[in-house]
């Protein structure tokens, strides 16, 4: 996929990004070698790849779900300088 000047600039007004026009050649040059690359990414075959959310091999430690703290709502309450019917209150900021 090749780009030309209005479509670099097209892409710049998107990301709101001042690009002077003596620069439009460039940009151009260096977007059209990214999208080549994407491109042959696409060629590639993942079929039978499992997706991953990380490149090393890892489990997540797992902790027993329990309640270990807790029981001081009046405490945290007396803190908030209006707390009304043990909620805190705050002001509207949306009408």
């Amino acid at each position: 996929m090749s780009l030309d000047k209005a479509a670099v600039r097209a892409i710049a007004e998107l990301a709101r990004i001042e690009v002077a026009d003596d620069e439009l050649d460039h940009l151009a040059g260096e977007l059209t070698g990214i999208l080549t690359f994407v491109e042959q990414l696409a060629e590639v075959d993942t079929n039978g790849v499992e997706p991953m959310s990380s490149v090393a091999a890892m489990t997540l430690p797992m902790r027993k779900d329990a309640v270990t703290d807790g029981g001081y709502a009046a405490a945290v309450l007396a803190n908030a300088p209006d707390a009304k019917e043990g909620f805190f209150t705050v002001p509207k900021v949306v009408e």
